[in-house]
């Protein structure tokens, strides 16, 4: 077998890994997607009256249905980054429990920790993410996109979930406890309600406002927005991808770099 082949395969053990701790424990799993489906209700139900006047049509009294229509987008990108927080708390764990010095110790492939984590994460950010989507159905979201906006949207959200990831990843190795470990990630689980999730950039103050339309989620908001709702996606579309491909690459690097750098010490 190649190196490639030996590396495929010791990352294929880990993900079975990962998968398998996850349906073991999946209390981290429901916390991750109960928080935007608690985001989607209460900004439905309890905000969306409010909120969603003067967002199309819901200006002429349709109501929170029209809203929904909005908001539901930004909550699924919410679905996206509240999966790092469990990336970030399953490589700490690892990490501070000694398990990884045993992993050095055996002849395994140095990559397959990190990919093994990062692909379980991928694959059940994007179960919680259908999960999410199929509550904002349940309660009133009606797309009108055609099955291929609708792969190009879940094409979109797993670029980005795998950028998110590979940030974790790198948030894990660092962190000192599974504690910090799981708070350091808080602000990127938020930061889509300081873009175009909830609200349109436009409402906000002025420098509330320019740091909306120019932070990362902002444009992939958007993109998904039009993508699924038919709305303009203008230039977003490729700010979306840039944004997602750098980030993967910071986080690719800088993971990667953190746990070279404690297999030397």
């Amino acid at each position: 077998m190649t190196t490639l082949s030996y590396a495929a395969r010791d990352s294929r053990t880990m993900l079975r890994r990962n998968l398998k701790h996850a349906l073991r424990y999946p209390s981290l799993t429901i916390s991750v997607v109960a928080m935007p489906v608690l985001m989607l209700l209460l900004f439905t139900y309890v905000f969306g009256g409010a909120l969603g006047t003067g967002i199309g049509p819901a200006a002429a009294g349709a109501g929170s249905v029209d809203y929904i229509d909005y908001l539901a987008p930004g909550i699924i990108l919410m679905a996206a980054t509240s999966g790092a927080l469990g990336t970030a708390v399953a490589v700490s764990v690892d990490m501070t429990e000694g398990i990884v010095n045993r992993f050095r110790t055996m002849a395994i492939s140095r990559a397959a920790f990190l990919t093994g984590h990062v692909a379980g994460s991928v694959i059940q950010t994007m179960l919680s993410i259908t999960l999410v989507v199929a509550v904002a159905l349940l309660v009133g979201f009606r797309p009108n996109a055609t099955a291929v906006e609708w792969l190009a949207a879940a094409g979109l959200l797993t670029l980005l979930t795998l950028a998110l990831t590979w940030l974790s990843a790198g948030i894990g190795l660092v962190a000192k406890n599974v504690e910090t470990a799981s708070n350091i990630p808080m602000p990127m689980t938020f930061l889509p309600f300081l873009g175009s999730a909830i609200v349109p950039t436009d409402s906000m103050p002025t420098g509330l406002r320019w740091f909306a339309e120019y932070q990362p989620f902002t444009p992939v908001i958007e993109t998904l927005r039009g993508l699924l709702m038919g709305t303009e996606i203008g230039g977003d579309g490729l700010l979306a991808l840039a944004w997602c491909a750098g980030l993967s690459l910071v986080g690719y690097l800088w993971a990667r770099s953190v746990f070279n750098r404690g297999a030397t010490r």
